[in-house]
């Protein structure tokens, strides 16, 4: 089994810890709800972009019996993302990214209990220490 997935994971990772430093600077003239728009707006052009590159269009699952879940993960993450750029406008990165990263643990701790996902010792000591030092870090 390869472990492409790996890549992409480290990849999204070197990506997306740029997004609070440079969302942060924006914040200190923009407000945050525009703020939110605009970077979305970004995303959904690139991923129009990327959807006709490759010819593919979303219509056709509209109706797959998944998508209400879909829907529901789109307002989940505007909710996330609206609290989250608000929480940077009004404190510290230092603090303010570790406490939202604690959706890590959750969806981990999820992905173990919905999915029956394997429980070892090491992922369950990962979680607890992953705590700790989010709390370590947002004193």
């Amino acid at each position: 089994m390869t472990r492409r997935y790996l890549a992409y994971a480290l990849l999204a990772f070197v990506a997306y810890s740029l997004v609070a430093p440079l969302i942060k600077l924006a914040l200190v003239d923009l407000p945050s709800t525009p703020t939110v728009f605009l970077s979305n707006l970004v995303l959904l052009v690139v991923v129009g972009g990327a959807m006709a590159y490759r010819r593919e269009s979303p219509l056709p699952y509209l109706r797959h019996r998944y998508a209400p879940l879909v829907v529901l993960s789109g307002l989940l993450l505007t909710v996330g993302l609206l609290t989250y750029y608000r929480a940077l406008a009004l404190g510290p990165v230092s603090v303010v990214v570790p406490i939202y990263g604690l959706f890590i643990v959750v969806s981990a701790v999820i992905g173990v209990l919905a999915f029956d996902e394997a429980v070892t010792l090491r992922k369950v000591a990962a979680i607890a220490f992953s705590v700790l030092a989010i709390a370590l870090i947002s004193i």
